[in-house]
């Protein structure tokens, strides 16, 4: 039984297996390794997970193969060789490529159980319709698995609770729930000593579990303490809180440590027995069975071609200030940035309103965004990326995954972070040395894509809006400076 480095758990391929009736091979790649510049906690988390749950299997009683080589396939050979092997059986693959693989390899496939919804049961929902959205696929979630629900109704009368929860950060100074950090134990230490010397990021500090018990431990404490207040502030950025209320489960799910469904009928009990607010309640398990199931079922609908698409023409390089080469004045990208470099994580809003927005409309080429974001995001995967990237930050997918591209000025990040007080640009600016670039690009970006834009009924104000602009000519010029700034690391 082959288990992958994103399925550490006793589902999957070892459901109902013993010790003794088959070996567990676990192979870590040096090509995979080597393939990227990896944020240290990422490439810690997977490495140190992996060889925690074949510990855990020893320890159990099975005999476990465990075993470095030059690339995935290379180890199965290795493994054949050694063991003279029958049958290689694996849980289908979370990648595209790994599938593949699996199959070019005569590695036989049982269907992946890590989710809600097999992406086989969402092409036979999607495929009588003409048209779908996440919404919809939300609300035939919720019906099928019965989460939220009062008999054939959604709980508290409505589905989505969407507007209570977009207030702006708070300015009370309050407390955000603690998480666990982890002692470190001889395994995370030998798998540091283990990493190349010229990753990127901070060490691990214990944030981010590494066992399927350090995972429930996290998990009961944002059942505790982190689900009430979730909801309203999910939005908000605060520059000295990287997480704010967040649950932080992500790595755990994404890696097998969690599975969805308890982490959701966690959420849904506490929300019964105490009364909780449904607000949060509802936002987060929106998160978990709407946004993260559509994720990852449209990834193995629209692939392979999808990970290739570039609506908008974008080719410029991924900028010095994402890759740790420059710093910047912009105080809401630094802040972004200094949470990435510290934890390897930021979450859903700084991620799409101030790295992806900047991508945008800068012009990043997707490819080369996504394949950044998968390297130095803890829960980073391709079917996370792709989806979230070249669909919903970029566009690149032409309106596939969005119905509009998700571009803003300045103004947005004024009012849902506290950056903008004490930055030497100014939201409300587009003109002059101290406009705010996200400002200036925002009308650059809309001129730029003018006519695809202007197709678009729901970027008709906006359009309408940019043709209005008396200034126009000189936010362009600005528009080449704030470009030239950001490909030089000097903005």
């Amino acid at each position: 039984m082959w288990v992958l480095g994103d399925q550490l758990n006793r589902q999957g391929a070892l459901s109902g297996r013993q010790p003794g009736d088959c070996r567990v091979l676990m192979v870590e790649s040096d090509l995979k390794l080597g393939s990227k510049r990896w944020h240290r906690q990422r490439a810690h988390l997977v490495i140190s997970a992996m060889r925690h749950f074949a510990a855990e299997l020893r320890a159990e009683g099975f005999e476990v193969d465990e075993r470095t080589a030059p690339t995935l396939p290379a180890g199965l050979a290795a493994h054949r060789n050694d063991f003279d092997v029958e049958r290689v059986i694996a849980m289908e693959p979370m990648s595209w490529d790994g599938k593949a693989m699996l199959e070019r390899h005569g590695v036989e496939t049982i269907r992946n159980d890590q989710f809600f919804c097999h992406y086989d049961d969402f092409a036979a929902w999607q495929a009588p319709r003409k048209s779908f959205k996440m919404e919809d696929f939300y609300r035939w979630q919720r019906t099928e698995h019965h989460v939220l629900m009062d008999g054939d109704q959604p709980l508290g009368g409505q589905w989505n609770f969407d507007h209570d929860n977009r207030e702006k950060p708070p300015k009370d100074g309050r407390s955000w729930p603690d998480i666990t950090r982890f002692e470190l134990d001889d395994i995370d230490k030998a798998v540091l000593a283990d990493l190349p010397s010229d990753l990127w990021g901070s060490d691990p500090d214990g944030t981010w579990p590494v066992t399927r018990e350090q995972a429930l431990t996290r998990l009961d404490e944002f059942v505790r303490t982190g689900l009430e207040p979730f909801g309203p502030h999910e939005d908000a950025m605060l520059a000295a809180e990287w997480k704010m209320a967040h649950s932080v489960l992500s790595t755990s799910m994404n890696i097998g440590l969690l599975h969805p469904v308890e982490v959701v009928d966690a959420v849904e009990r506490a929300c019964r027995e105490r009364n909780l607010p449904l607000n949060s309640v509802e936002g987060f398990v929106r998160q978990v069975i709407g946004w993260r199931e559509y994720v990852w079922c449209v990834y193995w609908l629209w692939m392979p071609d999808y990970r290739s698409r570039n609506a908008l023409r974008a080719h410029r390089p991924v900028p010095p200030v994402f890759t740790g080469d420059a710093d910047t004045d912009m105080k809401c990208v630094a802040s972004t940035m200094r949470h990435v470099h510290d934890h390897g994580y930021a979450h859903h809003i700084e991620r799409l309103m101030v790295l992806g927005n900047l991508a945008l409309t800068a012009g990043v080429e997707p490819w080369a965004m996504t394949d950044w974001m998968w390297a130095n995001f803890v829960d980073g995967a391709e079917w996370v990326m792709l989806p979230n990237v070249i669909g919903m930050a970029l566009y690149a997918d032409g309106g596939l995954m969005a119905t509009k591209p998700y571009a803003s000025g300045g103004a947005y990040i004024n009012k849902m972070s506290d950056s903008c007080k004490g930055c030497r640009y100014d939201p409300k600016k587009r003109t002059g040395d101290d406009a705010c670039p996200f400002t200036t690009l925002y009308w650059d970006f809309i001129a730029r894509n003018e006519k695809l834009l202007g197709a678009n009924h729901r970027m008709a104000r906006q359009v309408a809006g940019m043709r209005r602009l008396s200034d126009l000519a000189a936010v362009r010029e600005r528009a080449i400076e704030v470009l030239a700034a950001l490909d030089a690391g000097t903005l």
